[in-house]
């Protein structure tokens, strides 16, 4: 049950994107066809969460050595050998996801939602505030968990996202409003609805 309130917690109650504002270049730059917006959470998915194992693992040496201060160093150069693998990847299996995905691809190295996730399950401290209730204990596969669920949420939130977006392409939109106001303001929205979610867990 525990395990399941993670999930709950990290996709709907404390929304990385929605409730904690990280990675908003992806989510408004990504969000405007579902396909892509899919592409581009199926990718973040697999990078925190096989950044997020590693860099837990890095951060036991980094303490071990005393040389934390070069955590977030460390982790950034993880996260983008990850998005190398996975550019490679994406290029041979499916190339027009990889040119739908654009810029944005590379810029997974640099997104605060991976970095920050990887910062926050790194810090057994950091974890334990993030976690629904006091059965836990900050480890490995608690963190894990937290960054796949974490990864889930900002999927989600994205592919909303690029479905109302593609609504909106077929709305009369005032002029002053069409392009990035709207999307800030359908952001916004959307940031409410799921505060709705809050005191669930």
């Amino acid at each position: 049950m525990a395990y399941f309130l993670i999930f709950i917690s990290a996709i709907f109650v404390n929304n990385i994107v929605l409730s904690q504002f990280l990675g908003i270049c992806p989510f408004l730059g990504v969000s405007k066809k579902i396909d892509t917006a899919l592409g581009m959470g199926a990718a973040v998915t697999f990078v925190l969460t096989v950044a997020t194992i590693v860099t837990y693992l890095l951060q036991i040496l980094l303490v071990k050595w005393h040389i934390e201060f070069l955590q977030t160093i460390v982790f950034i150069l993880v996260i983008a050998a990850l998005v190398q693998m996975i550019e490679i990847i994406l290029k041979k299996i499916s190339p027009s996801l990889y040119q739908a995905l654009g810029v944005f691809l590379p810029l997974i190295t640099t997104n605060c939602c991976i970095l920050g996730v990887a910062i926050i399950v790194a810090d057994p401290e950091q974890l334990m505030a993030k976690l629904p209730g006091d059965a836990l204990s900050a480890n490995l596969l608690t963190g894990t968990l937290f960054a796949f669920a974490t990864a889930i949420g900002f999927a989600l939130a994205l592919v909303i996202f690029a479905g109302i977006r593609e609504q909106l392409a077929l709305a009369k939109i005032p002029k002053a409003m069409q392009g990035t106001p709207i999307a800030l303001l359908t952001a916004g929205l959307l940031a409410m609805a799921f505060m709705g979610f809050s005191g669930v867990v």
